[in-house]
């Protein structure tokens, strides 16, 4: 649509930053096509979706204390998968003194991690373990997630009057989360990823969650996050006036997620 067009047309001039210059023509037709068609389906009750990554959105493909051992056994790593699992969690909560655990590709961070975890420092070893985790075999997606996202990416398009609706990952991670989104075929189902590395913010710093929300054109108090720390992703959020379901408690499952943003026909 040339400049002009879009300047005169009340819908675009109205529509959020993000989907004005991020949305393909392609995409934006799809959802105007599916609008005019869609009279019996449920409008969204909010109008955008932050994800938590790891923990969340990601998961784990087999036990991390296992993985460890598994790798670490050409190494000589002897400690039991109990013992190295306390290590880890030790280690991953422990006062970080610097202002970001994640800075860039996050090794300094993740090498003191697994050798706490192990009592292993053998360089090889840590190199193994990291580029282990910077693939997406090595992770999974939560049963129903890919079939939830894709429903809510549409949700308001199918809706009797059209409801844009956004989705972003919001997430304390080095720089391996883009790829492994990649991997995971779920990257382009998101209107924004932010990652703590590349905006020098974490969680629960409520930078972070604001730049997400400027990314998608939705205001705090019509969107929903959630994550799997009570105060990383719950308190952070709700500094900013932004609701937060907890992943494990508040919601258990990703067709939860769905339905509960689904459960009414008039858009937050």
């Amino acid at each position: 649509m040339p400049p002009a067009a879009a300047a005169r047309c009340p819908l675009l001039r109205r529509a959020p930053a993000a989907l004005r210059g991020g949305l393909s023509r392609s995409g934006m037709a799809r959802r105007l096509v599916a609008a005019s068609a869609g009279g019996g389906s449920r409008a969204p009750a909010y109008a955008g979706l932050l994800l938590d990554a790891g923990g969340t959105l990601l998961q784990v493909a087999r036990p991390v204390a296992e993985t460890y051992a598994s790798i670490g056994r050409r190494y000589g790593v002897t400690k039991p998968e109990k013992g190295i699992m306390e290590g880890f969690k030790r280690a991953f909560s422990a006062p970080w003194p610097k202002t970001l655990r994640y800075q860039g590709d996050g090794r300094p961070f993740w090498r003191i991690v697994v050798a706490e975890a192990t009592n292993c420092t053998d360089d090889d070893y840590f190199e193994e373990v990291y580029q282990h985790y910077a693939h997406g075999d090595a992770w999974r997606l939560p049963d129903g997630a890919d079939t939830t996202l894709r429903e809510l990416k549409d949700a308001g398009g199918q809706a009797p009057v059209l409801v844009l609706f956004s989705l972003a990952v919001v997430s304390n991670f080095d720089t391996r989360l883009r790829k492994l989104l990649k991997d995971l075929d779920v990257s382009d189902m998101f209107d924004a990823i932010v990652v703590s590395s590349e905006v020098g913010y974490e969680k629960p710093a409520p930078e972070i969650f604001k730049i997400a929300l400027d990314q998608i054109g939705v205001d705090a108090t019509k969107a929903v996050h959630v994550g799997d720390d009570e105060t990383a992703d719950k308190a952070g959020a709700n500094a900013i006036g932004l609701e937060c379901w907890l992943w494990g408690a508040d919601v258990k499952t990703f067709s939860e997620i769905r339905d509960q943003i689904l459960r009414t026909d008039d858009p937050k």
